[in-house]
């Protein structure tokens, strides 16, 4: 455990005066369960420009060239937006966009939501429409040829459905079909100052409600209870989105909870995985505290969690197998006499998952992944303490890499009862 701590720059300005400076009862009833004149965070916030999403597509059509990928199909989900800036939602009608290794990106859409998407685009301009008895495999055919494309591999990235690949591969047989991964990955994964920027802002938003629950504290109160406190706080501070993982007690053994009902009482744990996002952008954070004053037990196993967590902070480098993060958080977990492995009592899970626009994307933090740290990359360190029968501890804190090392989107947690910093 005795794992030296580097200084982690950390770039969060709280919005808020309030110090936790003890976990006991909420006194005041102007409080309880309330969120009250929570003030938004969000004035300042640049969205991502359009410039910038062109550079994208410019730099996913270079992939494409070196890959021999004739076109990429992108499905309503987080790729879309990514590159186009469009929500949408995925209906069981398809609309699609198709970037061209060389060109415009092209559109496919039900005839009936022409106006709808024309409202969206920003990049690009040709769409292409099918009616309800019309195919709309053939429209997307018809826009692949229209660009000169109508042979080759085209790739389908991840979160496009199978109906439509189906649908494709029936109409379009001259084509070959490919993941659209090594495309859409390397550009999703490597974050930009402004993309930063952004998920800085949902991190403050995120530790600015967390602060608030936990004011909020009282004996008697459910998990749920203290979740919607924080998802409100969050909503009212500017974050879209919002979601909490609420456990109390032995509850927080289980990693992702348990499904018997749990009331609060004195002594137990508290921890809380809460997160939301801005201009799509996402946060996730986890504390854990006692409602009460902590036992020896439970503060042995914090500060065991702690040196864990920092073990990891220290093995995050330019140019490291992502392994290496999880193999140095485990091994203080492990040297404690916990695992081995994932085996319980210990830490039963990957210690860390890559974080972006979704809450979870690729570069996770876990044995076998030999995928080498870079510059921009985001990703979570939290590593967790799982004793069953008893109760869990996790602290998590995401960090996006630069030159000198990791930077944390949020402070530290210094001592159980001061999980902030």
């Amino acid at each position: 455990m005795n794992v030296k701590r580097r200084d982690f720059i950390n770039l969060s300005v709280l919005a808020t005066g309030a110090v936790v400076t003890g976990i006991s009862s909420c006194t005041s009833g102007n409080q309880e369960n309330k969120t009250t004149s929570l003030a938004s965070m969000t004035a300042n916030v640049v969205p991502i420009t359009i410039e910038e999403r062109k550079a994208r597509i410019t730099k996913a059509q270079r992939l494409m060239a070196e890959q021999k990928i004739a076109a990429l199909i992108l499905d309503a989900g987080t790729s879309l937006q990514y590159f186009t800036g469009i929500s949408w939602w995925p209906s069981e009608r398809p609309m699609v966009a198709i970037i061209p290794v060389t060109g415009e990106t092209k559109y496919v859409c039900p005839g009936f939501e022409e106006d709808r998407l024309r409202e969206l685009i920003k990049i690009g301009k040709d769409v292409y429409t099918w009616q309800e008895d019309e195919s709309p495999y053939g429209q997307m055919t018809k826009a692949l040829h229209d660009t000169g494309i109508t042979s080759g591999n085209i790739a389908l990235e991840e979160q496009l459905r199978f109906f439509i690949l189906d649908g494709l591969r029936t109409e379009a047989p001259e084509y070959g079909f490919v993941s659209g991964t090594p495309v859409t990955m390397p550009c999703r994964l490597i974050k930009s100052a402004a993309e930063i920027a952004l998920m800085q802002k949902a991190s403050d938003i995120t530790v600015v409600a967390m602060k608030h629950g936990i004011t909020q504290l009282k004996e008697g109160m459910k998990q749920g209870e203290l979740a919607a406190i924080i998802d409100e706080a969050q909503r009212q501070l500017g974050g879209d989105s919002p979601w909490g993982l609420i456990l109390f007690g032995e509850s927080s053994s289980f990693p992702h909870g348990s499904t018997k009902p749990k009331k609060l009482k004195t002594g137990e744990i508290v921890l809380m995985d809460c997160g939301c996002s801005v201009e799509g952008y996402s946060s996730d954070i986890t504390r854990t505290v006692v409602f009460g004053t902590p036992t020896v037990r439970q503060q042995e196993i914090w500060k065991l969690e702690q040196a864990s967590q920092l073990a990891g902070f220290n093995a995050a480098a330019i140019g490291a197998a992502c392994e290496t993060v999880d193999a140095a958080c485990r091994k203080v977990i492990t040297d404690a006499g916990f695992g081995p492995g994932y085996q319980l009592p210990g830490l039963p899970h990957r210690t860390g998952h890559g974080i972006g626009m979704d809450g979870h994307e690729w570069g996770n933090i876990v044995k076998g992944n030999t995928q080498l740290i870079q510059e921009g990359m985001c990703f979570s360190i939290e590593p967790t303490i799982a004793i069953p029968g008893e109760f869990g501890v996790r602290m998590e804190d995401c960090v996006y890499m630069t030159v000198q090392g990791p930077r944390s989107f949020s402070v530290l947690a210094k001592s159980i009862s001061e999980p902030f910093g």
